[in-house]
Order: C-alpha cells, then sequence, then structure tokens
C-alpha cells in the first residue's frame, strides 16, 4: 500500500511550516533515519527523517512551498515491492485532511491600496483514488499518546499495523530513529505473540492541541483611520502569530503579580572582571582567544537556577489537576531574533559553572537567530530571563512564559546612592523585576525566591561553590 509523507508537526503548537528544501528525490530509496526534508517553522530549520522503508514515488508540494498546513500530504512513498508508478499515481489526489499546492491563490487585500502581499489561501482537499496509508514520515518529535497520557513515538504505519492487530504500543520497544516505533517492531512484538490489548483513541495530550490565534481587529477597522498611501501591511509570519497566540494565552489565563528588588551589582562586577582576567586560552582559526567570556547575564541565570534550588516550591507549573513540581532549573533566556523573540533554555543551570553557562548561552543564541535550534532546546524550561539593561532600561514587566510559572525582568546598572557600614556611598544598582503566576506562587513565596536571587548577585562567590 503506498504511503504518505505528511507534513509534521515540529512542535505541539505548530499549525502550519515552510517546505524549505527536499534532500530526495522521486526514485530515491530511503530507509528509516535517513533525511528527507528540511521544515522551517516559525523558530527553526529542522531536519525530516523517514521512518519507514520503501521509494519515493512523487513528491506532492515543490521545495520552497510556503504555509503547509500540519498534516498536509507533501510526497507519497512505495513500500518494498511495490510498483512505484502506480504509487504515484495514488498519490495525485491525495486523501490528506488539507492538501497544500504549491501556488495556491492569493488571498484578496484590503480595499485600501496595500503593497505587502496577503497571505496564499489553501487549496481545498480532493478524493483518493486507492487506498494510501497516512503519515509515513515524521520529525524527531513524537505526537501520538498512549491510553495514559505517555507520549509515543511511533511511525503512523506502526500505529495502523499495531491498531490491526490489537497490539499496545506502549509494550513495544522502538529500534527507529530516537526510539521511534516503526513497522518492522511491530511485525517482530506480533511474531512474538506481544501484550495485546484494546487499543482505544488515545486522547489529546495536555496541551498538544495548537493555541488559536490572537484576534485582533480587521485592516478594514484600522486602515479606514489613515489616509490611503500612508502606510504598507505586513503580513503576519508564523513567529508572529505564536508570540501573539501564546502572551494573548498568557495574559488571559495567568493571574499574575509583580515583585521588584534592587540589587548592588558592586561585588559582581569585580569578580566577573577577576574571573576574565584570568579565562585560560584556547588556539581556535582566528589565533589563541579566552577560553570564556562572563556576561552579567551569566551570573543572573545562575542566580536564578540557585534560587530556585533553593526555594523549590517556586520552581513549578500549574496544571488543571496539580502543581508540577520540577527536580531541575532549566532558565530560558529570551534571545531577540529578527522580527521576532525565542527563548532558548539552558537546562540543570543550577549543576553548571558559569563558564559553562556563558559558552552554552552564546552557542544557543547564535544557532537561534540561524534558526538552527531543536524544538526541546527551546520548549519548556521552568523559568526565563529577560534582560533589556544593554538598552538604557532601567526597570520593565515580563508577561509570564507558559507553562512556566515565573520570569525575572532586569534592567540596566546605574550608579546611585547607597548606605554601607553606615555611610553613603556610590554603587552600581539594577532593578530585577520578577513576575509570577499566583496560582502556582503565593506573594511570600514570590518575596522569597526573590530575596535569593538577591543574595546570589550580591554575594557572587556563593555561586562559585
Amino acid at each position: 500500500m503506498p504511503i504518505n509523507i505528511t507534513m509534521p508537526a515540529l512542535s505541539p503548537t505548530m499549525e502550519e511550516g515552510n517546505l524549505a528544501k527536499w534532500l530526495v528525490k522521486e526514485g530515491d530509496k530511503v530507509a528509516p533515519g535517513d533525511v528527507i526534508a528540511e521544515i522551517e517553522t516559525d523558530k527553526a530549520t529542522m531536519e525530516v527523517e523517514a521512518v519507514d522503508e520503501g521509494t519515493v514515488a512523487k513528491l506532492l508540494v515543490p521545495a520552497g512551498t510556503e504555509a503547509v498546513k500540519v498534516n498536509a500530504v507533501i510526497a507519497i512513498l512505495a513500500g518494498e515491492g511495490e510498483d512505484v508508478a502506480e504509487a504515484a499515481k495514488g498519490g495525485d489526489a491525495a486523501p490528506a485532511k488539507s492538501e497544500v499546492k504549491a501556488e495556491a491563490p492569493k488571498a484578496e487585500a484590503p480595499k485600501q491600496e496595500a503593497k505587502a502581499e496577503a497571505p496564499k489561501s489553501e487549496a481545498a482537499p480532493a478524493k483518493a483514488e486507492k487506498p494510501v496509508a497516512d503519515q509515513a514520515a515524521a520529525p524527531s518529535t513524537p505526537a501520538p499518546v498512549s491510553t495514559s497520557g505517555e507520549r509515543l513515538f511511533a511511525s503512523p504505519l506502526a500505529r495502523r499495523l499495531a491498531k490491526d492487530a490489537g497490539l499496545d504500543l506502549s509494550a513495544v520497544s522502538g529500534s527507529g530513529p530516537h526510539g521511534r516505533i516503526v513497522k518492522s517492531d511491530v511485525e517482530k512484538a506480533v511474531s512474538s505473540g506481544g501484550a495485546k490489548s484494546a487499543v482505544a483513541s488515545a486522547p489529546a495530550a495536555p496541551g498538544a492541541s495548537a493555541s488559536a490565534p490572537a484576534k485582533g481587529p480587521s485592516d478594514e477597522s484600522v486602515l479606514k483611520l489613515f489616509a490611503e498611501g500612508s502606510y504598507e501591511l505586513l503580513p503576519h509570519d508564523g513567529m508572529r502569530k505564536t508570540i501573539a497566540s501564546r502572551l494573548t494565552e498568557s495574559t488571559q489565563t495567568v493571574p499574575s503579580y509583580t515583585v521588584s528588588m534592587d540589587c548592588e551589582l558592586d561585588a559582581m562586577m569585580k569578580l566577573r572582571a577577576e574571573i576574565n582576567a584570568s579565562a585560560p586560552v584556547k588556539k581556535t582559526e582566528k589565533g589563541e582567544v579566552p577560553a570564556f567570556k562572563l556576561s552579567v547575564n551569566d551570573f543572573i541565570i545562575k542566580a536564578m537556577a540557585l534560587a530556585l534550588r533553593d526555594v523549590p516550591m517556586a520552581n513549578a507549573s500549574w496544571t488543571s489537576t496539580a502543581r508540577v513540581l520540577h527536580k531541575h532549573a532549566d532558565v530560558g533566556v529570551a534571545v531577540s531574533i529578527p522580527d521576532g523573540l525565542i527563548t532558548p533554555i539552558v537546562r540543570k543551570a543550577e549543576e553548571k559553572s558559569l563558564s559553562v553557562i556563558s559558552n552554552e548561552v552564546k552557542d544557543l543564541a547564535k544557532r537561534a537567530r540561524d534558526k538552527k535550534l531543536k524544538p526541546d532546546e527551546y520548549q519548556g524550561g521552568t523559568t526565563s530571563v529577560s534582560n533589556l539593561g544593554m538598552f538604557g532600561v532601567s526597570s520593565f514587566t515580563s508577561i509570564v512564559n507558559l507553562p512556566q510559572a515565573s520570569i525575572v525582568s532586569i534592567g540596566a546598572g546605574v550608579e546611585k546612592p547607597v548606605v554601607r557600614g553606615g555611610k553613603i556611598e556610590v554603587g552600581t544598582v539594577m532593578t530585577a523585576t520578577f513576575a509570577f503566576d499566583h496560582r502556582v506562587i503565593d506573594g511570600a513565596l514570590g518575596a522569597e525566591l526573590a530575596s535569593a536571587f538577591k543574595r546570589y548577585i550580591e554575594s557572587p562567590m556563593s555561586m562559585l561553590v
């Protein structure tokens, strides 16, 4: 039976993506784990791997096609022993829920003159001429879940075969890429009399459905207030839609409050200068360079991680039935990228040295700007740090990034009069403003976390032991 290769969901909130490049051509043979395409999302460019063996019968969506809907059929794979030409015929009318064509007609722009190109519309689905197994290839991120709610890594063909055989996939070990369950694993389990169960439709994992786009005023209602020719329309791309959707969700569902704390930086700045001056050198193509160069933000990330370690009840997330207490401080770092924002995550930051954090953040930030991050490098996290101090901002408040329950906003370090030992001196002070999800972190708990953060910033040697 021919097998559909569909547009994969590279993250729980992904609704569409751009098919940047095909790495195979019609007639090529592929095996599980072979990279077949590159997909661009609002945040990253990802490689898509084959999860079944076969021959590429037909490429339905050309490279460079934008706004391809998740689950739309993009290619047809002929299974082992199948006639490639016949399989290709079956792909002329793909049975996907939504079919995407390379040159769909453009949506009509508002009556007011706007030079920006309007988003492309979807083509209507067509009926299949012959049975085709759906979704043969997928990214290395799993979408299905077991009846217990646990995520399963399984190819669509493997899921279909397991369902036909009455096999519980949670009892099958995967041998495919990233532990994914593939056809051969199911066949092996069936032949060996693997555990069977009545396979019911698994409920969707919490938060797995994509958030609805944030609604706003129509083009017409806004543009009528401005003279024709005094503006141009910049259509929302995937990143802008995601930012709007997630932040709207947060502001509408999170009962947040803020706590501000002034932190003296002099001791930290002195220690930072001493550590950077003593950094070992390493040889590179550009010559000898320091092995690391600590920034103020590196200390802030470490201080926030240690504060969460010291106040574990604040290192939590909210669900409809429970508070999720995290065992490690995974700190997201807000990184500005062209026309957007992304928050790569430093995992287990409380366990890492300042130099490791520094080099890791630099690497994450570079790959974020190049759109080369993997989904698990920017999804999740237990808190976030947003620093606008380099722009001279004295203080600001950020929006809690779900499913996290806290975020700290860092202002610029400025010289202020401070009292030390009964004397007024000039010191460098920054304002840290914390936003908390009150469902998880009550006022006293939030203040305790902010105080712990301040202690580490003002006594930075404690971060080294």
